[in-house]
Formats: structure tokens, sequence, C-alpha cells
């Protein structure tokens, strides 16, 4: 399967990856970390929501309007600026399951050269270029990385 196509179905498939991987958890489970200085499948889900919100928002601003610049922010940064942490788990799911629905449109009106299209993203008043494709396949990369922490989470309850 090319690349890009790895990239959409891993996308498309994390939402209910975590719906399977919790299921049965109670809220308790959810909200406990399995260790001190671990993370909660909820921290974890919380994450994940304010990396979409970031990185799905570049892919969303990329997708319309090529060439645009943009201020970046750290997920850990944004999710500060959230309620996310303290909200329940399965509204957090859903909400985070409705958003990915929505960038799964976006990805699927693509064409080809879409993918190659890109924004200036300032950081630390640097200007850095990045495309479409690299900041889909680092969001995929990352809830990849996200969705093992929490099956390890649901193997320790």
């Amino acid at each position: 399967m090319p690349a890009k196509e790895r990239i959409v179905v891993r996308l498309a498939e994390a939402p209910q990856r975590i719906a399977t991987l919790t299921a049965g958890m109670t809220r308790a489970q959810l909200k406990t970390p399995p260790a001190p200085d671990a993370w909660s499948a909820n921290d974890v889900l919380a994450h994940l929501r304010a990396c979409s919100d970031m990185w799905g928002g570049h892919i969303t601003a990329i997708a319309t309007e090529d060439g645009l610049t943009r201020q970046g922010m750290n997920p850990r940064t944004w999710i500060k600026q959230t309620n996310y942490p303290e909200l329940q788990f399965q509204p957090s799911l859903r909400e985070y399951t409705r958003q990915r629905a929505e960038l799964m449109v976006v990805l699927g009106r693509l064409a080809e050269d879409d993918w190659s299209r890109g924004a200036t993203v300032m950081a630390w008043n640097i200007g850095h270029r990045r495309t479409l494709l690299s900041y889909a396949e680092q969001l995929a990369r990352h809830e990849r990385t996200h969705l093992k922490q929490i099956e390890q989470i649901a193997k320790s309850t």
C-alpha cells in the first residue's frame, strides 16, 4: 500500500481503535494512570485531541490555501488552554471521532498534487516549511505511538 494510503487508513482507524482498546474499562480505570508519573487513557486521549487540533488544523488550512503562513503551537502548550484533561473519556472520544471524520472528508477530497501543498509555520519566530503530507504523516506516526500506549494501559487494568 502506498505511503499516503497507509497514512489515511491509520488516521481513519484511530478513533475506532481507541474505542475497541478501551471497551469495558470503567470511568475510574480510564482516569487512573497505570503507574506513578504515567498517563491514564484519558490523559492520552486529551493529548491526541490537542495534537489533532494543532496538526489537523494545519492540514485543513493547507488543503484550502497553498502558501499560507501560520502560527505554530506545541500541542502540550495548547492543551493547557483546553478542558480536555478534565473531560470524561467517552464524550471526549466522541468529539475526537467527530473531528477525525471531518479531517477524513478533507483528506478524501485531495488530488495527488494537493499532498505537496505547503505552509510556512512559525515557531520561535522561525519559519518552517511544512507540507500537508508532512503533517498527515506526523499525526499518523504520533498517534500510532499513543495507540500502543493505550493498548498497554488497557492490558494493565
